[in-house]
């Protein structure tokens, strides 16, 4: 597939398929972590636990700036 694809093969511009990727890439993020924070409050490291959860409050973050976006461009 040509780098230059602008939505003649997929149908989707670039720039619309690249926020449903954004998006898509925080909801699994968030998760991924969501184990992440599990395996390491299993573990009693507590440190590391909230480390993760700050990481997942930011992913879930991205997704819903994402969603409102692409709400938004394919409204017009």
């Amino acid at each position: 597939m040509s780098t230059s694809e602008t939505g003649q093969v997929t149908g989707t511009k670039d720039k619309d398929y690249n926020i449903i990727w954004f998006t898509e890439a925080c909801l699994s993020n968030a998760l991924r972590l969501e184990q992440y924070c599990q395996d390491a409050e299993r573990d009693g490291d507590d440190e590391l636990a909230e480390f993760f959860r700050r990481a997942q409050g930011e992913s879930r973050k991205g997704a819903e700036q994402g969603k409102e976006m692409l709400a938004r461009r394919l409204a017009r």
